[in-house]
């Protein structure tokens, strides 16, 4: 059997209908259950519902033989796993956001920036040589610039209405192309190379 980890929520449902096209029967995805392992009918694939941080680690770990997880995540777990094809879905870029009046925000020597990507976002500063004060968050992260907590946030922007909403623009993309990749915990690309590569050929097959 091949196991996938995928994050619970609307990307099942989308890789749902994507594994349908190549011929996988994931119709348990789309099933309303409490259940957080799923099966198909055949007995020929598994599926471990997860949340999107935690795919990378039951990849890794051989838990789960695939995954399909955000590149934000993979930037920011950084495992010791393949990333075998971009699948297209739920496009956005990792933003550095704030007030649009305070642009020049970002060449503050004591730049606050409030964050769940808290590895990608040091990295990315520590890369231009900047000294930062980098703030954990785990949700509604635009709340941080409102009430003055920091002076920019570094997330997911896919459309920018909740930027909008809250008085917020984007003051520079710093990852484009931001999408759902399917990646392989590395033993199990070797030994279940028979059962792998073919779906991985069709889905590429089917993303093309």
């Amino acid at each position: 059997m091949i196991y996938f980890a995928v994050g619970k929520g609307r990307i099942a449902e989308k890789c749902a209908d994507l594994l349908a096209r190549c011929g996988v029967d994931a119709a348990p995805l789309k099933e309303e259950t409490r259940k957080l392992v799923l099966c198909d009918r055949a007995g020929k694939y598994g599926f471990f519902l997860v949340k999107p941080a935690d795919v990378p680690t039951y990849v890794e770990a051989g838990v789960a033989d695939l995954g399909i997880v955000g590149k934000d995540t993979l930037l920011e777990e950084n495992r010791e796993i393949y990333e075998l094809l971009d699948l297209r879905l739920g496009e956005c870029r990792l933003c550095l956001a704030g007030f649009p009046e305070r642009k020049d925000v970002l060449t503050n020597p004591h730049l606050r920036v409030a964050t769940k990507y808290v590895n990608t976002a040091r990295r990315v500063f520590e890369a231009r040589g900047e000294q930062t004060e980098i703030i954990p968050l785990h949700g509604s992260i635009e709340l941080a610039p409102v009430t003055g907590l920091a002076d920019v946030i570094f997330d997911v922007v896919e459309t920018g209405s909740t930027l909008k909403a809250n008085g917020l623009v984007v003051l520079e993309e710093v990852y484009t192309g931001i999408t759902a990749r399917l990646v392989a915990n590395k033993v199990s690309l070797k030994l279940k190379s028979r059962e792998i590569l073919p779906l991985v050929a069709a889905l590429k097959e089917v993303v093309q």
